[in-house]
């Protein structure tokens, strides 16, 4: 299954399907009425699916459709739809038919027996009633169908951006991992020189306070290596090193899975800076402390590219 981003655009047209009597509904000249729709779909990053439609008003009608098209097709990103009605010059003039005129005659005069005191009709309301089935309810079907492929063309745009951000991804973990091998080696060599000072400083200390005098110098040595041992375990970093190699095994194993990957990756990015800081608080030598540092860099470059990944 493949990643996809969050980010992506793509636009789409459609025009107005023409039903048979549509057809035999000539313009001046002499050609079937023509009418499209243009659907533009943009999309960023979002911790939601958080959809926004622009529209004419004669539109407006088709929009929970189109919404509910979109909520099938993606789980999360700040969608907006744009979407335009298109017509050319014939085509945007009505075509009262015979028909037609005679069905709103029969509906006015019923309103006015009821209501004698009613308006009559005036030519822009009688020509907004006529106007072709193209412009009209035929538009509502040109939209859905723009909206499928417009849909489709953003699947594709944000899966070929997901695919960039996971080859994006894939080379801070070789690095990260490159950085963890170098750190593996000077871990034991940090703890024993750091221990080694630490017995030096104790037993400099002691000579100093004259406290051999009242303890034995058995005692002293047991005393020293303990505290010694204890100061060993609170610099040792090798069960961070050890922790921050499983999260990239496993975002690694995510990136191959794909899917709706986004949130998961984003708390092991989390689980990541909070292991390369551990490392870094911890260590006694600068050649671990500058690892941390390069590691941190790495991870909030990751950190700002999983936040664009559905």
């Amino acid at each position: 299954m493949a990643v996809y981003s969050m980010t992506g655009y793509a636009s789409a047209a459609s025009p107005a399907l023409v039903s048979p009597k549509d057809e035999a509904t000539t313009t001046a000249h002499g050609t079937p009425p023509k009418a499209g729709v243009t659907v533009e779909l943009r999309s960023v990053n979002s911790r939601f699916l958080d959809l926004t439609f622009r529209m004419p008003d004669e539109l407006r009608a088709v929009e929970p459709a189109l919404r509910e098209l979109l909520t099938a097709a993606f789980r999360r990103g700040k969608i907006e739809l744009r979407l335009n009605a298109q017509r050319d010059a014939d085509t945007a003039l009505p075509a009262p038919q015979p028909e037609q005129l005679g069905r709103l005659a029969g509906v006015q005069d019923t309103v006015r027996a009821w209501l004698p005191q009613a308006q009559p009709l005036s030519v822009h309301e009688v020509l907004q009633w006529c106007r072709g089935s193209a412009t009209g309810e035929k538009l509502d079907e040109a939209a859905i169908a723009a909206t499928r492929r417009c849909i489709a063309g953003l699947v594709e745009a944000r899966a070929r951006e997901g695919e960039r951000l996971v080859g994006i991804l894939m080379e801070r973990i070789v690095k990260l991992r490159e950085l963890a091998q170098q750190a593996q080696p000077l871990v034991p060599q940090v703890v024993e020189r750091q221990q080694q000072r630490f017995l030096e400083r104790w037993q400099a200390a002691l000579d100093t306070a004259g406290a051999g005098q009242s303890l034995s110098a058995e005692a002293l040595r047991e005393r020293a290596l303990s505290e010694a041992a204890a100061y060993a375990l609170r610099i040792d970093v090798a069960e961070e090193l050890s922790r921050l190699g499983a999260h990239l095994d496993e975002i690694e194993r995510l990136l191959k899975v794909g899917g709706e990957i986004g949130k998961r990756l984003d708390f092991l990015i989390q689980e990541l800076h909070r292991e390369a800081n551990t490392l870094g608080s911890k260590s006694a030598a600068l050649e671990l402390t500058q690892i941390s540092v390069e590691m941190k860099v790495l991870i909030e470059q990751m950190r700002e590219q999983v936040q664009n990944i559905e």
